[in-house]
């Protein structure tokens, strides 16, 4: 009798092991293990284009401004190749960037006022130059290693297989989330927009040559207004460090980071970090990965005091949205 139960109770531990290892392997696999799929260009080592050898038999009629060497630059022009850089300010002739620390609702909130020339230093980049699932490094590190003057985390696409993902004119995933998700776009002229992906797809968006989307959300302003309110906060902690981009208007915008999480710093509701840019005359606002996630770099240099409520510093994430060369 012993031995006919035996067999069965064997077998059926077994096949318990291997259901506790295969869920295990599935949920390592979805957070923990690394898939690249594509390795990115990495970014040109010289910020600014330069002239080449082969430029050298023109003469200097034949030259334009961005092709003379610096010796052939006249003073003014030199000063404006130049950044002005202090603490809290970058300034050149192709982007401004203002960075203030104000209190708002018992909260350190990091506010970066960006005006740009051309909408080509508004860019994205991806942790280790390539697109995948838990591809993963710090804000500060992304910045450093394409250069960016200033840089906040992105939508950490890399922890969920779907979402729409277009980065620096090129589609990546056309998977969309769900048909209610709003995404944020930023369009070849710099023009920051919501979809739902619902309503388009992403091969759709990509043919209109637009140059961003980031799949997280929600919206907070659109159209000058407020599209959040008490009820948006169901399921998320009411206070919570926070990052947001907007647009004042085309080339210019707002990059936000609110800490929390800490007794120096509540965090931000998401109607108080809508009402916040709206404060600030944005048209369009867009709420972007929080909590632990929630870094702003400037310069080089962490501005707000990443945490996730256990432990402070900065977490990997999969991106990055910055403005550089």
């Amino acid at each position: 009798m012993k031995q006919f139960f035996a067999k069965p109770f064997r077998f059926s531990s077994l096949y318990g092991a291997v259901l506790v290892l295969f869920a295990l392997f599935v949920v390592l696999d979805t957070f923990v293990i690394p898939h690249g799929y594509t390795v990115v260009d990495p970014p040109p080592t010289e910020p600014r284009p330069s002239v080449s050898a082969t430029d050298s038999d023109k003469t200097d009629t034949e030259k334009t401004d961005t092709e003379k060497t610096d010796i052939e630059r006249t003073d003014s022009e030199e000063e404006d190749l130049t950044p002005q850089i202090t603490a809290n300010s970058y300034k050149d002739a192709n982007i401004s960037i203002t960075v203030t620390t104000m209190r708002v609702h018992s909260t350190d909130v990091h506010v970066a006022e960006v005006i740009l020339s051309s909408p080509e230093y508004l860019k994205t980049a991806f942790a280790k130059n390539t697109y995948g699932r838990n591809i993963k490094e710090t804000t500060s590190v992304i910045a450093d290693r394409v250069g960016a003057i200033l840089a906040v985390n992105g939508d950490f696409y890399g922890f969920r297989n779907e979402g729409y993902v277009i980065r620096n004119g090129v589609l990546y995933r056309e998977d969309r989330f769900s048909a209610s998700r709003e995404d944020l776009v930023i369009d070849k002229a710099g023009k920051m927009y919501s979809v739902r992906e619902g309503k388009v797809s992403a091969v759709d968006l990509w043919y209109e040559d637009v140059q961003q989307v980031l799949s997280f959300g929600p919206v907070l302003v659109e159209d000058y207004e407020i599209q959040v309110d008490e009820d948006d906060e169901i399921g998320k902690l009411e206070s919570n460090p926070r990052c947001a981009v907007g647009m004042i208007e085309p080339l210019h915008y707002l990059f936000v980071v609110s800490d929390g999480r800490t007794k120096q710093s509540a965090g931000l509701s998401l109607l108080e970090l809508a009402e916040f840019m709206w404060d600030w005359d944005c048209q369009f606002a867009y709420n972007l990965d929080g909590g632990g996630s929630a870094t702003m770099v400037f310069n080089g240099k962490v501005i707000n005091n990443p945490t996730d409520g256990r432990s402070s510093g900065e977490r990997k994430v999969s991106d990055i949205v910055c403005i550089g060369y």
